[in-house]
């Protein structure tokens, strides 16, 4: 079977999501069609709060046909291939769709396997993760039965949702173990592969100061390469080199590494690294003028996170309303990303930053200090943005 539409969407999380309600606004009639093979849309930045026994990690799903914009085809199946020379990709049910316009926006790959045994661990033998809806309440349940020892933190090389999330849940966890008292029985460990605690430097200047008065014992440029779950070890390389260090841990939360979705980086939509590669500006693929990326899975050189995307959205239908029209693309992305950097359960540093990594933030104060006001943003004021706001083109 074949099927053709005048716009694909490909991924129903924030972007694709976005990018199609945005279009049915500005195009009602529009010939629309979402593919995703999801039962279920998830508010992924609610995790970290979900980890550390703030909300429960139900708060964070809803029904994926509940999100889907009105006007628009859901496809719920799978993409297998891209044929961008004619104008087609096939799903794993065996059919072919036909485009005159595609905007690939499915998301990150996690690379469990990636680490052996990290796979296997998850959920036994004290090690856990944020880094999705099965897996989240392992975290709470490590937090909150930990009776002191090591808790290790780890951060991997290469791009993940939200690069300040990795440490996010490390602050909450030393927030917890000091309100329970046991603190002094702690050692914490953050094991980030990079050789700075966050590319911003006004943010990080911040961190810094949480973690010296936090006391947390921070490993620049190391990376977890492997898990012994039955052992309780964390193995730890230096990045580009040949060092490693055995951690004999009693608490792991790991950040699993991340990349492309093999469907994208196996096709020639993707570059070099498997992303699809897109003009940062523009967000316009650079060899097929059809095409359009945005979102996590996309090239473009920010953090990836949903404040990311809700830039990147208005700036992608504008270029592919005009291409529709035969016009110039004249919108253009700055590469404006957020991370809401929570460093306690009352704290929390609202970073807003460009592709040059200069602050572009938000609020007439300064943002790189430590507000309660802002976690009450995180906890209840970007989660209704997100629902009501984002998800229907209006924010």
């Amino acid at each position: 079977m074949s099927t053709h539409h005048h716009i694909v969407v490909v991924g129903g999380g924030a972007a694709g999501i976005s990018v199609t309600s945005r279009l049915l606004r500005a195009l009602p009639d529009v010939d629309i069609a979402v593919i995703d093979p999801a039962t279920y849309h998830y508010y992924q930045p609610m995790w970290t709060l979900a980890g550390g026994g703030i909300f429960p990690r139900e708060n964070s799903r809803r029904n994926e046909e509940d999100v889907i914009p009105v006007g628009a085809q859901w496809l719920q199946d799978a993409v297998e291939s891209f044929d961008p020379e004619n104008n087609l990709l096939r799903i794993h049910g065996g059919s072919q769709v036909s485009y005159d316009f595609l905007v690939v926006a499915p998301g990150l790959q996690i690379n469990w396997d990636a680490i052996p045994g990290l796979r296997e661990s998850i959920g036994n033998n004290g090690v856990c993760s944020n880094y999705s809806f099965e897996t989240v309440q392992s975290t709470w349940d490590n937090i909150r039965n930990f009776q002191g020892g090591t808790a290790l933190f780890t951060h991997p090389v290469g791009a993940v949702k939200c690069g300040g999330a990795p440490q996010k849940i490390c602050y909450l966890a030393e927030d917890y173990f000091r309100r329970a008292g046991i603190r002094d029985r702690c050692n914490i460990v953050f094991s980030i592969a990079k050789n700075v605690i966050f590319d911003s430097p006004r943010y990080a200047q911040t961190l810094l100061q949480v973690v010296e008065r936090k006391e947390i014992d921070v490993r620049y440029s190391m990376e977890l390469k492997e898990v012994r779950g039955e052992q309780r070890q964390a193995v730890l390389q230096q990045v580009g080199g040949d060092e490693r260090v055995v951690i004999d841990y009693d608490m792991l939360h790991v950040t699993p590494p991340m990349g492309p979705p093999d469907f994208v980086a196996n096709s020639p939509l993707g570059d070099e690294s498997g992303w699809v590669d897109v003009d940062k500006h523009t967000l316009q693929h650079t060899r097929y003028p059809n095409v359009f990326g945005l979102g996590d899975a996309s090239s473009l050189p920010t953090s990836k996170t949903a404040a990311a995307i809700r830039k990147q959205a208005p700036t992608l239908v504008a270029n592919l309303l005009a291409a529709i029209d035969g016009e110039p693309l004249r919108a253009s992305y700055d590469g404006y990303t957020s991370c809401p950097l929570v460093t306690g359960y009352n704290s929390m540093v609202l970073a807003e930053f460009d592709y040059d990594k200069q602050p572009q933030e938000t609020f007439p104060f300064d943002q790189s200090e430590e507000r309660f006001s802002m976690m009450l943003l995180k906890e209840y004021g970007l989660p209704a943005l997100y629902w009501h706001g984002m998800l229907k083109g209006r924010a």
